[in-house]
């Protein structure tokens, strides 16, 4: 699932192409991705784009209109991916979810599609019509980038979790998911099944600033590697991430080979000596230490 990072890579792009940019059309062909009917979709068709907003790991769309601005918020999920194509460009037929046609931008006209490999559909869109009802859509995290020492140890303790469930809960902390939460994790040499409130003020520190060196390192990252193209390879899989995705591969501090844990779909990378002091974490015994604290879907872990 794109993460804050690759999120705000993608709006980085979009700013230049849809910003002040007219929505002529909407071509949806993924029957399963528009979730509201009033106001119905063709309300932002013909309207010119006012703002782009990230709200979590949604994309939000902003539209002056004369009874009150509407938002199109767009949810990719697990694998959900845009793409920016000559204008009038086909929706592609297996993946091809939607078409969004714009004129008037500043690179000029072209449109953006929405893809979404797999034959579980999970990418969504919302029209909805002023702030409240988007704020509908706010799972109430704060913003890791922004949050200071003590607002980030309120949220992260306000229950006694794991670790790993806490940062990739959207109630407490905005945009994080499994990737980022595993890279978070290992660059503040914590295990991932550490208790919220078991956490000393040294290793609250080590955490809160991980959490924003490792979440703007990235953001930086992506966006000097896209440049003044478009994201083309949104991925949970990356060559230079720490941990995640690498079992088996060396630790890049200590050498050490990357385990995982699993639980139903989900899996979680650590480094068994920079994170847990050499401990291996058995997956049976995961399972009985976290309960009801892991989720059991990829939905629940991802917050959608």
């Amino acid at each position: 699932m794109p993460e804050l990072p690759d999120i705000e890579d993608y709006l980085a792009a979009l700013r230049p192409r849809v910003l002040g940019a007219r929505l002529e059309q909407v071509r949806i062909t993924g029957f399963s991705l528009l979730k509201t009917f009033d106001p119905p979709v063709s309300a932002i068709e013909g309207q010119r784009v006012t703002g782009l907003r990230r709200l979590g790991k949604r994309l939000v769309f902003v539209f002056d209109d004369a009874d009150g601005p509407l938002f199109a918020v767009l949810h990719l999920m697990i694998a959900g991916r845009l793409r920016w194509r000559d204008p009038g460009a086909k929706v592609p037929g297996k993946v091809g979810m939607a078409a969004f046609d714009f004129t008037g931008g500043e690179r000029g006209d072209g449109t953006l599609l929405l893809t979404e490999a797999g034959t579980k559909k999970r990418a969504s869109l919302h029209v909805v019509r002023g702030e409240d009802a988007l704020a509908e859509h706010d799972r109430g995290g704060i913003d890791p980038l922004r949050a200071d020492r003590a607002d980030f140890a309120a949220q992260l303790q306000l229950e006694n979790r794991t670790l790993k469930r806490a940062l990739t809960d959207p109630r407490r902390f905005s945009g994080i998911g499994n990737a980022f939460s595993d890279e978070i994790l290992h660059a503040a040499r914590l295990s991932p099944v550490k208790r919220t409130r078991q956490l000393t003020d040294e290793e609250l520190d080590r955490l809160h600033a991980a959490t924003h060196e490792v979440l703007q390192a990235w953001v930086t990252r992506l966006r000097e590697q896209t440049g003044d193209g478009f994201p083309e390879a949104v991925t949970a899989f990356r060559a230079d991430f720490a941990t995640h995705g690498r079992f088996g591969q060396p630790c890049p501090v200590c050498g050490t080979g990357i385990q995982r844990i699993r639980y139903a779909d989900n899996e979680t990378n650590y480094c068994p000596r920079c994170q847990t002091e050499g401990k291996l974490l058995a997956d049976r015994s995961l399972s009985r230490l976290l309960k009801d604290d892991w989720p059991r879907t990829v939905d629940q872990l991802e917050g959608a």
